[in-house]
């Protein structure tokens, strides 16, 4: 199984964006075939180090996960979303 963890600092982190990031993430589900789970997190306590949101996808393999970056969902809606709202984002991907 692999771990695609991602940390997200937004533009402008409204509670109003955030929330709708965080439902375009999970709208994924049902949708990329390719992911075991799928979540999404809005940070809650705003530290000097905190990112505003994180999204952790389960895949059963690296291959899976390559598939997933090239889903037509993905890619249209997903990604299109959230290079319009993100500043820079950092991830992590491992085997579990």
């Amino acid at each position: 199984m692999v771990k695609h963890i991602v940390c997200y600092k937004l533009k402008e982190p409204t509670e109003e964006i955030l929330t709708k990031t965080k439902e375009v993430f999970e709208s994924m589900r049902g949708r990329v075939p390719e992911a075991v789970s799928i979540s999404a997190g809005i940070d809650r306590l705003h530290s000097a180090r905190s990112y505003d949101m994180v999204l952790e996808v389960v895949f059963r393999s690296f291959e899976d996960m390559a598939a997933y970056q090239q889903n037509e969902y993905h890619v249209s809606v997903v990604k299109k979303h959230v290079h319009s709202v993100t500043e820079k984002s950092v991830s992590v991907d491992y085997e579990f």
